[in-house]
């Protein structure tokens, strides 16, 4: 018996019905029937009244028996209009993940769908989600830590991600088509989509790679789908079609809307019409003038047409075919053409004779408007689209199947939340390690606990009718377990020897300020200390001899507040006979000698600052050397005046007061010498600087040579 197939074209104007049979690799159409709606039952493509369209599909279905028999199965078609596909990246935190595995991958995948069709649903004002059908999803790219890699399987990093496509159907569009078929008495043996339907027959897949659209043009509606680099790339609607130019001639002609669609295909084939108007005056009508009268709604259909285009493309494909009882339309394909700035060759009308896999009869109608009908029924056997039920959770869950369906896909129509499955991370602990903040992770979260049938399964586990599936999310991970010695290891014992005194020095635990073995299991904001030797300065700390620290680094004084570090030590630091510093790393069995050192004097303190308490200048005075000083500055320890040669101490705090600097005079000479004055009675004096004569206000410079003469004249005293 040959195989035949029976598919309906549910549209907005007509159902038609086509009864197919396939000879080798070829389609032959058997028999077909088109019956009109008698009420608006359909708005673009969604059925709106399921009694009346019904009603229809049992006309069409009726005429078809009574010369084909009863027909129990039906191929039907979707809307391409309300397909809807939506493009989305998701990024998951994997530093607490082990190496990624199949089923990790697969999650992420899935919570990428299910984020995908969150959103949808949130762009549609829906409430719920699961009021879409993921027909299908494509990953785009997946990356590890903003880098794009071929694959996760197996890699570990920060941060994962992937970008998927993911088509939906809204469950209402198939749920409204399925009550239909079923008051007719008809199961639906396979679904398809309507652009999809048109461009399997048109546009093969080795032809996919151009950028071509293809545009249905019913009675209301005008549906669009494009291809590019091998695949469909988008699907649009314009709520603009053939019923536009009728309605044009209707009111130019004050025609019947039925008689006004008799014109217009009328003008399809001759070159005048004659129309009766609702008065019943017959008016013949020439071509021309029928085209000026329509062309308005013409450009108006091209324009929104071209405008989807557009919006889908981002730019004019390459070539456009147009299908539907529209596409006859005249002048159609050459304002579109234009309007696309593409030759006219390149915007063409598709008829079923394009078809290929079609074997041409006499009884095929030709013409674009069956090419959907007949492509439904050629793509239901070539790329069908099944349901199935199955249980998840003891709740029956119906699946539109687009390709192999698996237990990922049950879970996502079931609306369970991809991203809750697995177990939550354990508490993780905050704590101080040494004035440190440390983060300790929780243990692992379990992955999710999935049954098919009663028996362990994963996601990527194809499943079938009637299968019952079982899901329990993951147990929550535990707080971590960590001791100090797990976080530290060993702490290492160090015997070392001081001024001939052996020391053995082991590593202080403290938690939260008291002793702690290292064994202690660590608490959330523990704070642990623990010391270990590296410098010889940690040795001295250690056996509480910080007082050597502070003799051995170099002392630290203030002088007006501001801080010096000089470079003297009070103790002297050897290790194994060698001068070393503090700094110096220490080792096991080393030999430690400390000795005093020099004092630290006010003088070593002026000279590293370049500065002194006074200031003096060098002369002569009667032939003999002179030394003139004046205080320059005093500098005080806790109010008490120091000397050159007081002692200083490690982080003195001390006060610097500087004089004003007065040059020296002549009768400064006089606090350092002494001048006899016996036998100076009667007798007068002068003041010679350099061998001129001075006075005691004389200001003086170093080198100057001095002189005080006596003298018996009386008229050299004046």
């Amino acid at each position: 018996m040959k195989e035949r197939i029976f598919s309906l074209d549910i549209g907005t104007r007509t159902v038609v019905g086509t009864i197919l049979e396939k000879k080798a690799e070829k389609y032959q159409v058997i028999d077909y029937c088109s019956v009109e709606h008698n009420e608006r039952s359909m708005v673009d493509g969604q059925i709106h009244d399921v009694v009346s369209v019904a009603k229809i599909i049992q006309s069409v279905k009726e005429q078809l028996e009574r010369n084909h028999g009863p027909l129990h199965k039906v191929c039907v078609a979707a809307a391409g209009r309300a397909l809807k596909t939506k493009k989305i990246e998701v990024q998951h935190d994997i530093t607490k993940y082990p190496l990624l595995n199949e089923e990790d991958v697969t999650h992420l995948e899935l919570s990428a769908v299910q984020q995908a069709q969150y959103e949808l649903a949130t762009e549609e004002q829906e409430t719920n989600s699961t009021h879409y059908y993921c027909v299908g999803y494509s990953v785009l790219h997946f990356t590890l830590d903003h880098e794009e890699i071929v694959s996760l399987i197996d890699q570990r990093g920060d941060t994962a991600s992937v970008e998927i496509i993911a088509t939906f159907l809204p469950k209402v569009v198939v749920e409204s088509l399925l009550a239909a078929l079923k008051r007719a008495s008809l199961e639906m043996e396979a679904l398809t989509l309507e652009p999809i339907a048109a461009i399997n027959v048109l546009i093969p897949p080795t032809m996919r790679r151009l950028n071509v659209a293809l545009v249905d043009i019913g009675a209301g509606t005008s549906d669009i789908a494009i291809t590019e680099h091998g695949t469909v790339t988008a699907y649009g609607m314009v709520p603009i079609a053939g019923d536009e130019i009728t309605e044009a001639l209707s009111d130019q002609y004050l025609l019947d809307f039925p008689l006004a669609e008799k014109a217009k295909r009328q003008l399809t084939e001759e070159h005048s019409i004659t129309v009766t108007d609702i008065l019943g005056f017959e008016t013949e009508v020439s071509y021309d003038e029928a085209i000026t009268s329509i062309e308005e709604s013409i450009e108006k259909l091209s324009s929104a047409i071209r405008d989807e285009l557009l919006r889908l493309n981002a730019r004019a494909p390459k070539a456009v075919m147009l299908v539907g009882g529209g596409s006859l339309t005249p002048n159609l394909t050459k304002s579109l053409a234009t309007k696309l700035s593409l030759p006219e060759n390149r915007v063409a009308i598709r008829g079923v004779d394009a078809i290929a896999a079609l074997q041409v009869s006499d009884n095929v109608p030709i013409g674009p408007e069956f090419v959907t009908p007949i492509g439904i029924a050629i793509a239901s056997q070539q790329s069908p689209v099944h349901y199935i039920s199955v249980q998840v959770n003891e709740r029956v869950i119906r699946l539109f199947d687009m390709k192999s369906l698996t237990v990922g896909d049950c879970l996502l129509a079931a609306g369970i939340k991809m991203n809750k499955l697995y177990g939550r991370p354990g508490t993780a602990y905050f704590i101080q390690m040494n004035g440190s903040e440390m983060t300790l992770p929780g243990q692992f979260g379990d992955a999710p606990i999935i049954l098919c049938n009663d028996k362990p399964c994963s996601l990527q586990d194809s499943i079938k009718q009637g299968d019952q599936i079982t899901v329990e999310r993951g147990t929550d991970g535990l707080a971590p377990t960590v001791t100090i010695e797990d976080l530290v290891g060993d702490l290492p014992v160090i015997s070392v020897i001081w001024n001939d005194t052996s020391y053995e020095v082991k590593p202080t635990i403290t938690v939260n300020g008291s002793i702690a073995q290292p064994n202690y299991v660590i608490q959330d904001n523990d704070k642990i200390q623990w010391n270990t030797l590296s410098t010889i300065g940690d040795f001295f700390t250690a056996i509480d001899e910080q007082r050597i620290v502070e003799q051995c680094t170099p002392v630290t004084v203030y002088v007006n507040e501001q801080q010096y570090e000089l470079p003297y030590s009070l103790i002297e630091l050897k290790r194994n006979g060698i001068l070393v510093k503090m700094e110096t790393p220490i080792c096991n069995n080393d030999v430690l000698e400390t000795s005093s050192h020099h004092a630290l004097t006010v003088s070593s303190l002026l000279n590293t600052l370049q500065e002194t308490l006074t200031y003096s200048i060098p002369v002569s005075f009667n032939g003999e050397m002179v030394t003139l000083s004046k205080p320059k500055a005093e500098l005080r320890r806790n109010g008490v005046l120091l000397e050159e040669n007081s002692i200083l101490h490690h982080r003195d705090y001390l006060t610097m007061t500087e004089f004003p600097m007065e040059p020296f005079i002549f009768q400064d000479i006089f606090r350092f010498v002494d001048v006899h004055l016996d036998n100076t009675s009667g007798r007068s004096y002068q003041l010679f600087k350099n061998g001129k004569e001075a006075t005691f206000l004389e200001s003086l410079a170093p080198g100057d040579k001095l002189e005080l003469r006596w003298s018996t004249n009386h008229a050299l005293m004046q």
